[in-house]
């Protein structure tokens, strides 16, 4: 007898090729039930990230805030170029301060995707929009938050926060510090902002 012959397994029975569709299919099925029945926050958070970064990327394309394009986020409160003012710890002011009395809503200035709702050293409760050319919007000192969350769409108009006094401004009278930030760097957010008349 050759020895190849010697090593030769007979082909397997049409019921042992069933009993291995069977297991690879309940394993199969297994693995659909669990992501379809464990997972789905993981799901609807990953694609709420990829929508959001979509977002992010179709906001780039469009144009940065120009003068007197973006309505105040405190309609009706006069508004003052409190930009490069002195602060503590040899800081310039890299915004301006409206203020109104506490838990005025704040509105957003800009349509775009919220990428932060969360507490800052010297802001305390802030909340950050990336809008139109890439631009970080950037309310400050609020008391409280509005119902949103990182990568949420925001429409120019709808409510971020409250006016506060919270993080470095505690014991100030209240108000919202509005910033806008530009490749990373403050620019004046005065000028862009609409004044009433």
């Amino acid at each position: 007898m050759p020895l190849n012959d010697q090593y030769r397994q007979a082909p397997p029975s049409l019921f042992s090729r069933l009993l291995k569709l069977i297991v690879r299919s309940m394993l199969l099925l297994g693995l659909l039930f669990l992501f379809d029945k464990l997972l789905p926050t993981i799901s609807q958070q990953s694609q709420r990230f990829v929508v959001a970064k979509w977002q992010q990327v179709n906001l780039l394309q469009q144009p940065l805030p120009t003068d007197n394009s973006l309505p105040s986020p405190l309609l009706g409160q006069h508004l003052t170029d409190t930009w490069g003012g002195a602060r503590s710890e040899g800081r310039r002011h890299e915004g301006i301060d409206i203020f109104a009395p506490r838990n005025t809503p704040i509105k957003a200035t800009t349509q775009g995707v919220v990428s932060k709702v969360g507490d800052d050293r010297l802001g305390g409760k802030v909340v950050v929009i990336v809008g139109p050319g890439g631009a970080g919007h950037y309310y400050a000192h609020l008391e409280d938050y509005a119902d949103i969350s990182p990568n949420q769409w925001i429409e120019a108009g709808d409510t971020v926060g409250y006016v506060g006094d919270s993080g470095n401004a505690k014991g100030t009278p209240p108000h919202v510090h509005y910033g806008v930030y530009i490749n990373g760097s403050a620019v004046n957010p005065y000028p862009l902002l609409i004044k009433a008349k």
